[in-house]
């Protein structure tokens, strides 16, 4: 069998605290998920292992077809602060998961360096093909966008977080391949 991760790192302006409280929560989620040009227009979110988010994402660039994107995740394993696991689904706007696209097992780790907060993503997937697919589609270019967002976000809404923006990015993407002879 062949594992797929995908890495990245990004340090934040902001105390572990409140990073953290921006994945939990509808009202900051709707205004950061998601790459630039993309809103959240539906976003359900029960924050507890075993519930869901399910959400969808609209293109609003000029110039394109709005196009949609629903997202189901199921959350695995939370502790407040510090970790937030779940499995990451293409799914339709009632939340039937589309088993034929990839689905990912997502580790966020928040990790508190003074008064900023180390962001570590990992996405494992089960085969090679599937991050290659989501590697084709973007996925890169919209973690770093989106957390670009989010960085703009809590600067604008959140009086404690520092206004000089000092953002870190660390990205690569490990392969590993077990071939039988």
């Amino acid at each position: 069998m062949t594992q797929q991760e995908f890495t990245m790192e990004r340090v934040f302006n902001a105390p572990r605290e409140l990073v953290f409280k921006m994945f939990s929560e509808v009202e900051h989620l709707k205004h950061w998920w998601g790459p630039r040009g993309w809103v959240l227009p539906v976003c359900h979110l029960d924050f507890r292992p075993g519930g869901t988010w399910h959400f969808c994402m609209k293109c609003v660039e000029k110039n394109q077809d709005e196009e949609e994107l629903w997202r189901k995740a199921i959350y695995k394993e939370i502790v407040n602060g510090e970790k937030i696991v779940y499995t990451d689904y293409f799914s339709d706007a009632e939340g039937n998961v589309n088993e034929v696209l990839p689905i990912g097992e997502v580790t966020l780790y928040f990790e508190a360096h003074e008064a900023k907060t180390k962001l570590i993503v990992v996405v494992k997937y089960p085969a090679a093909q599937a991050l290659k697919q989501v590697l084709n589609i973007g996925m890169e270019e919209w973690f770093n966008q989106m957390y670009t967002r989010l960085q703009k976000h809590m600067i604008e809404n959140v009086s404690h977080v520092r206004t000089r923006k000092m953002i870190i990015r660390k990205m690569h993407v490990q392969r590993q391949f077990v071939t039988s002879r």
